[in-house]
């Protein structure tokens, strides 16, 4: 007897705990892959497999729904593997440890891949369902979306017929998400040159912030240390000659980078003018940041003289000047729905290498010409300094519909069953839905909703049941209701 099975919808927790005993982290997705197409041929159902390993699984409509239009149910198989540090699951190797604290389900130690196991196990129930009323559906599971929506971006869509568009990976119940940016990585080179050099050296450090994701938290005027270190930089080389030694902070284009570090070469004579110009900075900030980041610092530590391999004088100025004008944050905000962010980008990498100093920018908006001037505005500041940008994962945005009769659908059913309306919202974050709605030439009419998940690519991962059960039966409702 598994984990799961007194819980109800008893179909959609026998697919979920069964998906759960199936390793299948971001690029490990054959064996999941493998499980869908086999799910498929037990019910002999029209059924596609690439080589990326995303399926596709067609169901024909049920009795009295032949002429009704297809609808495509979309989700994605891969999940983020976390773990704390007690665990010692295998992520390649062993399947999930399920336990359940009262109306939460959770892994024990690990991520829990209900982002997005639980829209995987709901398709496969209504694909399974033999008294579920509904048109043709096309199931239709992608990989890699942890990663950059790999597998959707290499999905041949030639097969799906469907315009009505369910996707089913957001993480709160009630709210149709109904819009989304699309974006591009920008990675700028600045090339440097070093020499060897003497000096004092001193450790620049700027922590203590929030961070976030930049797609949500972009509007919270979080403080980004990137953008921060950068400042500190030009402030102490008004007052010193500043040879770089190193320079770094975060790790990912999408992340509000929390810390970031600077080691530089001065002179014995200019110590005590780059401590003062520290504490300015560390005062301002202070001042700055006292509602969203109230334990951010800027340091300043002495590390003694030492002799090394730095940044010419000429190097470190055009690497400081290009991370003092670094464009970073929102450039528009939507004048369609209040409150959202049209168009940001995000200073996420910072690094100084032997020959380079590498940025990395996620460049997010809804309206493509102006990520179009954003993409122009990174190329400018880096060719003016001799340096070079490379752009990739690219992405296309999910623009909002006025009309759109399959949201129509949904709120109605959602005010049947809840007796109220449901928040209608766009996100300034990727979905798949905006890569879908690329290669179908803008024609689906989508939805994208979920049951409640708090703790998302985390160890403390959890799932709503009841959420699961009221999201279960708000689908089938939908399927029943678009004849």
């Amino acid at each position: 007897m598994g984990v799961l099975t007194n819980l109800e919808p008893k179909e959609v927790f026998e697919f979920f705990e069964e998906i759960c005993a199936i390793p299948h982290g971001s690029r490990d997705t054959k064996r999941i892959s493998d499980y869908l197409v086999a799910f498929a041929k037990e019910r002999s159902l029209e059924h596609y497999q690439d080589d990326l390993n995303n399926v596709v699984i067609i169901k024909e409509a049920s009795k009295g729904y032949e002429k009704s239009e297809p609808i495509i149910l979309q989700g994605h198989m891969d999940m983020v593997c976390e773990k704390t540090p007690e665990s010692t699951i295998d992520f390649t190797k062993d399947g999930l440890t399920l336990a359940i604290d009262g109306d939460w389900l959770h892994a024990v130690g690990t991520t829990l891949g209900g982002d997005d196991g639980i829209a995987v196990a709901m398709a496969l129930a209504a694909l399974d369902s033999d008294t579920l009323e509904h048109p043709r559906l096309e199931a239709v599971f992608t990989v890699d979306e942890e990663l950059g929506m790999e597998g959707a971006e290499g999905l041949d869509v030639s097969m799906l017929k469907g315009e009505k568009f369910l996707n089913m990976d957001s993480e709160e119940e009630g709210i149709f998400t109904v819009s989304c940016a699309g974006g591009v990585t920008a990675d700028s080179f600045v090339p440097v040159k070093r020499e060897q050099a003497e000096g004092r050296m001193l450790h620049i450090t700027i922590g203590g912030l929030q961070g976030g994701h930049s797609g949500a938290e972009i509007d919270k005027e979080r403080g980004s240390a990137n953008v921060l270190i950068g400042r500190a930089l030009y402030y102490i080389d008004k007052v010193a000659d500043v040879r770089l030694v190193s320079c770094a902070g975060g790790s990912k284009d999408n992340a509000i980078t929390k810390m970031a570090d600077a080691e530089i070469l001065v002179s014995e004579a200019d110590v005590e003018n780059v401590k003062e110009a520290v504490a300015e900075l560390d005062h301002e900030l202070k001042h700055e940041y006292v509602i969203s980041d109230t334990g951010v610092y800027a340091k300043c530590e002495d590390m003694g003289h030492t002799t090394g391999n730095a940044l010419d004088i000429e190097s470190s100025e055009r690497a400081i000047s290009f991370m003092m004008c670094a464009p970073h944050g929102i450039l528009n905000m939507s004048v369609d729905i209040k409150g959202l962010v049209e168009t940001s980008l995000n200073l996420g990498v910072l690094k100084l290498t032997e020959s380079e100093l590498r940025a990395t920018f996620a460049i997010r908006s809804a309206v493509q010409s102006r990520q179009d001037y954003l993409a122009d505005k990174v190329v400018a500041l880096t060719e003016s300094l001799g340096g070079t940008v490379q752009f990739s994962g690219a992405y296309p945005g999910w623009e909002y519909r006025q009309d759109s009769p399959f949201r129509d659908t949904c709120v109605a059913v959602f005010k049947k069953l809840y007796g109220k309306e449901p928040d209608i919202e766009a996100i300034h974050a990727g979905l798949e839905c905006g890569l879908f709605s690329g290669k179908m030439n803008g024609k689906i009419d989508a939805v994208s909703i979920g049951p409640d998940m708090t703790g998302v690519h985390t160890s403390d991962e959890r799932l709503s049941i009841p959420s699961v059960k009221r999201t279960w039966e708000f689908v089938c409702e939908v399927l029943k209701e678009s004849k």
